[in-house]
């Protein structure tokens, strides 16, 4: 996979699962376009499968044409997964199985964005190293704990590859492409997209805390990140003044002044969030959500949960359930 320079042109397969997002698949298929152009020949070629051969919707209702099914693909050297948001509801086990087969016949499976949850349900990702989405992470080792995720922008691990999304596909296709065919073309293909550095597989997917925030007070800043390191054994407020060397009267001023909150509230609306996410990504039951975002009860959890978001945590996944079903009746209406 991306190794021998001699290998060309190297096709890369791409199948894309109902629903999936269009900028990482648009990510990782243009610099391979662009690969050629700058080189000057054919480095490259690529195909897009879906499950029947028909056009595949994007999450943004965009139409992709596919050249056939992925269970009439016999070989392939790279085959790639293309998800969405609603990966985690991707329930396919002959696709699954289509993928082994490819994996077993020698083909390099990858994955952008949530494709990552698609590899690990058709059992492609043990014994490996993968990444995805930070929106997805808390979801994912829920329901994979097995498996070895880091929350890196992209992993490059044997013959498996995946990404975070976004335009994190440029980057994890830039490093491919400088692995086959160096690094001066991997630039130049970078300066084609206006991209002024190609980032490393350890950077970080979300913006820095300050940038996020819009503040810029380093203890203040101290303390969210240790809050959102602790949302599911929460530390008191004691103990995150103590750890950013203030008091708590101290603490207070701080989050009046910057967020215009509490401390206490601000710490709960981050584990109330992480609960949302788990809702709508997992199986996970309510008491087991609440459990993991630190309520010590469901009628605790459900409680907080109503009042933040106006509707108990039973209803948010039920509203989450149907959503996608709603999207897809709307798209075909």
């Amino acid at each position: 996979m991306f190794d021998d320079p001699n290998d060309v042109p190297l096709t890369v397969d791409f199948f894309l699962t109902p629903n999936f997002s269009l900028l990482p698949f648009t990510a990782a298929v243009e610099p391979l376009r662009s690969a050629n152009r700058m080189a000057g020949k054919t480095l490259y070629h690529w195909r897009v499968f879906g499950e029947d051969g028909s056009p595949v919707a994007a999450s943004n209702g965009v139409e992709v044409m596919t050249v056939g099914s992925i269970f009439d693909l016999k070989d392939s050297d790279v085959i790639i997964v293309a998800s969405g948001i609603d990966a985690h509801h991707y329930r396919n086990d002959r696709v699954f199985g289509a993928l082994r087969r490819l994996s077993r016949q020698g083909a390099a499976v990858g994955s952008v964005c949530t494709g990552a949850h698609v590899l690990a349900r058709a059992g492609l990702l043990e014994d490996r190293r993968c990444t995805i989405h930070w929106e997805n992470l808390g979801g994912f080792t829920e329901e994979f704990p097995e498996i070895d995720v880091t929350s890196d922008l992209f992993e490059i691990d044997r013959d498996r590859f995946t990404c975070s999304g976004g335009t994190a596909a440029l980057d994890m296709m830039l490093h491919l492409i400088a692995r086959q065919h160096g690094f001066k073309l991997a630039n130049e293909v970078s300066e084609q997209f206006i991209h002024d550095r190609i980032r490393e597989p350890h950077d970080h997917q979300r913006m820095e805390l300050r940038a996020r925030l819009g503040v810029s007070h380093p203890k203040l800043i101290a303390v969210i990140a240790e809050m959102e390191a602790n949302l599911e054994e929460p530390l008191s407020q004691t103990a995150l003044a103590d750890k950013a060397g203030l008091s708590t009267r101290q603490l207070e001023r701080l989050f009046r002044k910057y967020l215009s909150s509490t401390p206490t509230r601000y710490y709960l609306n981050l584990r109330l969030q992480r609960a949302r996410q788990l809702l709508a990504q997992t199986s996970m039951s309510i008491l087991s959500v609440a459990l993991a975002c630190g309520f010590v009860s469901a009628s605790h959890f459900s409680k907080c949960y109503r009042e933040c978001f106006g509707r108990t945590p039973r209803a948010e996944r039920a509203v989450r359930h149907d959503a996608p079903t709603l999207v897809m009746q709307k798209l075909a209406g």
